[in-house]
């Protein structure tokens, strides 16, 4: 069964979190194509430090759930039966 995160960090974030969400940020708008100065940039932008302030530390992590949050996933074709 899947936990839910119920405690948000209210730890300021360093140098390294700062990093890792802008890393995270860098290859979704590069991916989707996403202008900087967009909104669909910021959206991405609070949805990454959201889910980092609720723990999910790990990139790839981030990655695929701001994906599937915003639905950026590639849709995979449909394999022949």
């Amino acid at each position: 069964m899947v936990q839910t995160i119920i405690k948000r960090s209210q730890v300021p974030f360093d140098s390294r979190d700062l990093e890792i969400c802008q890393h995270v940020f860098d290859d979704l708008s590069t991916m989707a194509d996403v202008p900087r100065n967009s909104e669909e940039a910021e959206r991405i932008a609070a949805i990454v430090v959201e889910l980092y302030r609720q723990g999910v530390h790990n990139p790839e992590h981030l990655k695929t759930m701001v994906q599937g949050a915003r639905g950026l996933l590639e849709k995979q074709p449909a394999q022949a039966a």
